[in-house]
């Protein structure tokens, strides 16, 4: 026992790469929740189905199955990370605002230069990922979370 080595970490096996939106069994794995979340927020936002079909990245049709729960398919890596910072944006806003706020802010006209007198919502399908990168980081800083 005087050799004896303590591991703090347990033994599992061999080691898992890092989880990617690259790798498609990844992707296929996440998908299922990460649609889940995205009928929620589609909800919360009071989104139209064209709307949601724009932030997602698909068709309007596509959409509608997706809703519905008739949809099969494996998000791709750029719809993943659509919904990751809309995910984000979502709970940051929930973070910074008590009330009905964090959801209607998405909807709000901003004169802000990241808008442009854009409302956040319109910012995001305007600009695809980047901007509601931008968005999710703006919001983050604003709660102070950056």
């Amino acid at each position: 026992m005087a050799n004896a080595v303590l591991s703090l970490t347990p033994s599992t096996g061999p080691a898992r790469p890092p989880q990617t939106f690259a790798r498609e069994e990844d992707r296929a794995r996440l998908t299922a929740s990460s649609i889940l979340a995205l009928r929620g927020l589609a909800k919360a936002w009071a989104l139209t189905g064209p709307e949601a079909a724009i932030l997602l990245g698909v068709s309007e049709s596509t959409w509608d199955r997706i809703k519905a729960g008739t949809w099969r398919g494996v998000l791709s890596q750029d719809q993943l990370m659509r919904v990751s910072a809309m995910i984000g944006t979502f709970k940051a806003l929930h973070l910074l605002f008590a009330d009905d706020m964090a959801d209607r802010w998405v909807r709000l006209r901003n004169a802000g230069p990241l808008f442009t007198n854009l409302s956040p919502l319109e910012a995001m399908m305007e600009r695809g990922i980047p901007g509601m990168i931008e968005i999710r980081q703006h919001v983050d800083a604003l709660r102070g979370g950056l």
